[in-house]
């Protein structure tokens, strides 16, 4: 690692604790059962914190930013992770092939949805639909993986994708995972459900209506339809 980045990742560490929180930092461990530090930090403070190093002009080149990324993504606090996923994101208008590998990287350590949402959705979800001809190749392979984060992440990254979804690899993803006992598969089935609902009710409708889901994935599904009527 060059020394510009050594000092950019010590200047934000000196920042994140310079606005640490003991007592903010003991709620949001709970939160997320213990599985990570924090510093306190709550969303506002952090973003108002790390917005200079998130600026066009003090960014470091792309070809630092995998390094980067899992250096930040090898520290224990959480908001580093935050950080690092929403540092990817400034890089999306400068798309290479092999992005992948590190949304992965990404995705796989440290897993929880605080993270695996965002890098699905933002992350993943950009690059399938800048190169939608890997869309079978990865969708199959996080699919085969039996991990669960991986798993999400090929039910998530159409979440936004509208009339841009591909409705044909939305059903057969579900349908590979029917039967899960996973509260994490179901509640992200029931709500790419609920999203596509937004685009195209009746195909919603008409799924649910022919596809065993479990009863947590039909309830969320359904949710605005439902409301509205």
């Amino acid at each position: 690692m060059n020394a510009a980045i050594q000092e950019y990742l010590l200047t934000l560490e000196s920042e994140f604790v310079r606005h640490a929180n003991p007592q903010i930092a003991a709620q949001q461990e709970a939160y997320l059962k213990n599985q990570f530090r924090f510093y306190g930090l709550t969303s506002p403070v952090r973003k108002a914190v790390q917005k200079p190093f998130l600026d066009k002009k003090y960014l470091p080149p792309k070809q630092d930013l995998p390094g980067l990324v899992k250096a930040l993504w090898a520290k224990p606090e959480r908001e580093y992770h935050h950080f690092a996923q929403e540092l990817a994101c400034k890089y999306l208008r400068q798309p290479e092939l092999t992005d992948m590998a590190l949304y992965e990287y990404m995705v796989a350590h440290h897993s929880w949805w605080d993270t695996v949402d965002h890098i699905a959705n933002k992350l993943m979800g950009s690059y399938l639909l800048r190169y939608p001809q890997t869309r079978g190749e990865y969708v199959e392979k996080w699919l085969s993986s039996g991990h669960l984060w991986l798993q999400r992440s090929a039910i998530l990254f159409q979440l936004k994708y509208k009339e841009d979804t591909d409705s044909a690899l939305l059903r057969s993803v579900i349908h590979r995972l029917l039967g899960s006992k996973e509260f994490f598969i179901n509640k992200a089935i029931g709500w790419v459900l609920r999203e596509y609902a937004k685009t195209h009710p009746e195909w919603v409708i008409r799924f649910v209506e022919e596809t065993p889901l479990a009863p947590l994935s039909r309830r969320e599904a359904l949710r605005i339809l439902e409301r509205k009527g």
